[in-house]
């Protein structure tokens, strides 16, 4: 290569190469000659052993503020920022520091390792299989997740086996509580087969939020108790330090990812019901662990065994039914049907659901309500506890404090919208109560809804004349079912005992 000096990155190559090839071959990688390569090793025999250090080229360009300005910045504020310093420094004396953001950068950075604050260490651990399970709540907004077309406002709980990758996903439709974390975990559990001698969760913070201190108290002991049942030992890690979970707190994205290429593969994020979604949750994590199906297998020999039975996953409380025919429970007002009026009721509150006893008899069971943002009250009302009282008094419907929650779809709302619009509020009020009593007595909901749909869509006001004729059994399509006796003589025939011959 006649002509043309060697750069500095051919003398680091040839000077890497030098250790394991001779100077003809590592000047041919390095681009250069051999006979530039021998040149090379003379210069480099020749080259002073302590040869003193290169100098700076230019002059300092943060001469004038490092000292007097940046460092005492970095002193008194060890969490700042560089990027901040800069446009601080900017700020200060427009333009005249534009182009060393670089060299401000490095000099703070250099700073800081010779004269910074100590920092966190992180301590990475051995991982045993049996040992450690870990359980987290991940919110899943960003997914914009629908059933039926609504929105669902939702979190997942995640619960992860640390040495083999484990992983179970349960839909969590309020906010982190101590109801949610005892039914997922279990759920978890019961799916792998057997426990691990040590659960990790977080804080739990928000579980205990807007708790005073004996319901936090009581909180505590009902987690202890539940690990103690599985035989595991409760830990926590620090409030704020999610390092400390970090197995399951990596994972969550992990976990969301798979679940947002499921519903784009899918082609909608829209599921049926709330069934339909579970599935699928549990389906991708399925598709998780079979990946990791050895490891598994591995760490579940080491589980410890499952107790004969679960234990309480839910919240109790004791609820007077009033002369509204129903109950206020957490803010939300539930209906109950009218001969419960006085009655205290046993209510069990579940994530999803909340199941109501009366003494050991279970009475019905019911979607769980939550308050409002704003602090304001939710109903969950059901017509059909109502609807003989509705009939009675129609015009209660017109100022109903939950009227909205009393429709059980979307085309009954409508309907009687219409009808508020067309004719008077008390016809219109008659007409919504006849109904509702239809789809009640003649179990037609859906087909009623339907109906009332299509007519709608025709400008056509239901006539309750044509539905009754519509929605009434057709006599003649019912079953002849004919029943024939048997002979008294035939039971005379049973009881009669023959003996034979004795073989």
């Amino acid at each position: 290569m006649t002509g043309r000096h060697l750069t500095d990155c051919q003398r680091r190559l040839y000077m890497k190469l030098r250790d394991i090839h001779t100077p003809s071959v590592a000047g041919a990688k390095a681009g250069f000659s051999t006979a530039t390569a021998y040149l090379l090793e003379k210069e480099l025999r020749l080259r002073p052993v302590g040869k003193p250090p290169r100098e700076r080229r230019r002059p300092d360009p943060l001469v004038d503020i490092w000292d007097s300005e940046i460092v005492p910045m970095l002193r008194a504020a060890p969490g700042l920022r560089s990027v901040a310093i800069i446009e601080e420094m900017n700020r200060r004396y427009p333009g005249r520091y534009l182009g060393t953001r670089r060299t401000m950068e490095r000099r703070i950075r250099g700073w800081r390792g010779l004269h910074g604050p100590e920092q966190e260490v992180i301590f990475r651990q051995t991982h045993e299989p049996g040992r450690m399970g870990l359980s987290d709540f991940t919110d899943m907004a960003d997914l914009a997740i629908t059933i039926a077309r609504e929105p669902l406002d939702h979190r997942l709980y995640h619960f992860r086996l640390v040495y083999s990758g484990f992983e179970h996903a349960h839909v969590v439709l309020g906010g982190e509580s101590y109801v949610a974390l005892a039914e997922g975990l279990q759920n978890a559990l019961w799916a792998l087969g057997g426990a691990p001698s040590e659960h990790r969760s977080d804080s739990l913070s928000a579980a205990f939020r807007n708790l005073d201190d004996g319901a936090r108290a009581d909180l505590t002991t009902r987690y202890d108790a539940l690990c103690a049942h599985y035989g595991m030992e409760p830990t926590r890690n620090n409030t704020g330090v999610a390092h400390e979970n970090g197995s399951i707190e990596s994972s969550h994205g992990h976990l969301k990812k798979a679940v947002e290429d499921g519903v784009l593969m899918r082609g909608s994020r829209d599921f049926v019901d709330l069934t339909a979604y579970r599935g699928f949750i549990d389906e991708v994590s399925g598709r998780h662990n079979a990946k990791y199906g050895a490891r598994i297998d591995i760490e579940r020999a080491t589980l410890r065994e499952l107790p004969g039975r679960r234990t309480i996953d839910f919240e109790e409380a004791i609820v007077t039914v009033t002369s509204s025919s129903g109950f206020v429970l957490r803010k939300v007002f539930y209906s109950t049907p009218s001969r419960l009026i006085g009655h205290r009721l046993r209510a069990r509150l579940y994530d999803d659901r909340l199941d109501v006893y009366l003494g050991a008899s279970l009475q019905m069971t019911m979607p769980r309500g939550r308050a409002h943002a704003s602090g304001a009250h939710d109903h969950v009302v059901d017509y059909r506890h109502l609807i003989h009282s509705l009939r009675r008094k129609p015009m209660a419907l017109m100022g109903l404090v939950y009227r909205d929650k009393l429709f059980p779809r979307q085309a009954y709302r409508r309907t009687f919208d219409v009808l508020l619009a067309t004719v008077s509020a008390r016809v219109a009020c008659r007409t919504m109560v006849d109904l509702l009593a239809l789809a009640h007595d003649r179990a037609c909901e859906g087909e009623l809804a339907e109906r009332l749909t299509r007519d709608l869509d025709a400008d056509i006001l239901p006539d309750m004349s044509v539905l009754r004729g519509v929605f009434t059994p057709d006599a003649a399509a019912l079953p002849a079912i004919v029943v024939t006796y048997m002979p008294l003589s035939a039971y005379d025939e049973l009881a009669t005992i023959v003996v034979g011959e004795a073989a």
